[in-house]
């Protein structure tokens, strides 16, 4: 397991992602599930405290926020016209919304939290992070505070503009902070064969399942410019090659208590990992 510090193996960093679709409806644009972010706040500090050794940053999706004016807009694919830097802002001005009300939520629980906005420290080339400065994000968990960062705008030298996900910029974090578990909470239980009943859930998916799972797995129902699902699932597969230490698991964090339990070690949904 690994600590900010790489020097107490019994403190330990994770990585843990609220979904837009979790926190948000993503079939009603601006629509914010207040209750349920307050109950995942209250998870996440009932956690923090029942851990000394926890370590964490946290993540949220743009749901009904952000995607919605990047649906509009094609933001994703580049910016260049005047409409589409309108598009950019509205964008930008959407996603900081939803990141407020969810970092409002978790400093009403007592929580020492600080947000880095991808928009103002991240710049990529064709979409690919070529520049972030992780030493803020480093300081803040050193001085035990929870650094929190969410689905974004940013500037990109070629494409002029483009959105990350969440997991686009937890895939960069992963390999600066080298985090033990990445945890992907969603309203799904896990990654289902039988999308869209999802009646039936992969236990664990690995390198070798790849070819299998591209059958089965799809993207999301509602607006989603960052890819769904299947996305998630694939770039979750792509990180665990390269770092097959590290654990990725997709669950339901609808079920009231199952995110703290989750940071504290159990394990449910679908499990993501190298493989032997």
């Amino acid at each position: 397991m690994t600590h900010p510090n790489n020097n107490n193996t019994n403190q330990y960093l994770l990585f843990l992602k609220l979904g837009g679709s979790l926190i948000t409806d993503k079939m009603h644009p601006g629509f914010a599930k207040l209750d349920v972010i307050e109950r995942l706040a209250r998870e996440i500090r009932d956690a923090l405290q029942a851990s000394s050794g926890l370590y964490m940053v946290l993540g949220h999706g743009s749901g009904s926020f952000g995607h919605v004016p990047a649906k509009k807009y094609a933001t994703r694919n580049g910016v260049k016209t005047a409409t589409q830097w309108k598009g950019f802002a509205e964008v930008w001005r959407e996603a900081h919304t939803l990141n407020r009300i969810v970092v409002d939520k978790l400093i009403d629980q007592g929580l020492s939290v600080v947000s880095f906005p991808p928009s103002a420290s991240v710049f990529t080339h064709q979409g690919e992070i070529i520049h972030w400065n992780l030493a803020p994000i480093r300081s803040a968990l050193h001085a035990g505070l929870l650094p929190v960062i969410y689905g974004d705008v940013v500037f990109d030298d070629v494409l002029g503009g483009t959105i990350l996900s969440t997991e686009d910029l937890f895939e960069y974090l992963a390999k600066g902070l080298k985090p033990c578990r990445i945890l992907l909470a969603g309203m799904e239980q896990g990654v289902c064969s039988d999308f869209p009943d999802c009646n039936e859930v992969f236990q664990e998916i690995t390198s070798h399942d790849q070819e299998k799972i591209q059958a089965f797995v799809h993207g999301s129902e509602a607006t989603d410019v960052t890819g769904g699902m299947y996305s998630k699932v694939l770039q979750s597969l792509n990180l665990v090659k390269q770092m097959p230490d590290l654990e990725i698991y997709i669950f339901s964090g609808n079920e009231h208590g199952v995110v703290k339990q989750a940071l504290l070690g159990e394990t449910f949904g679908t499990l993501i990992c190298a493989g032997e």
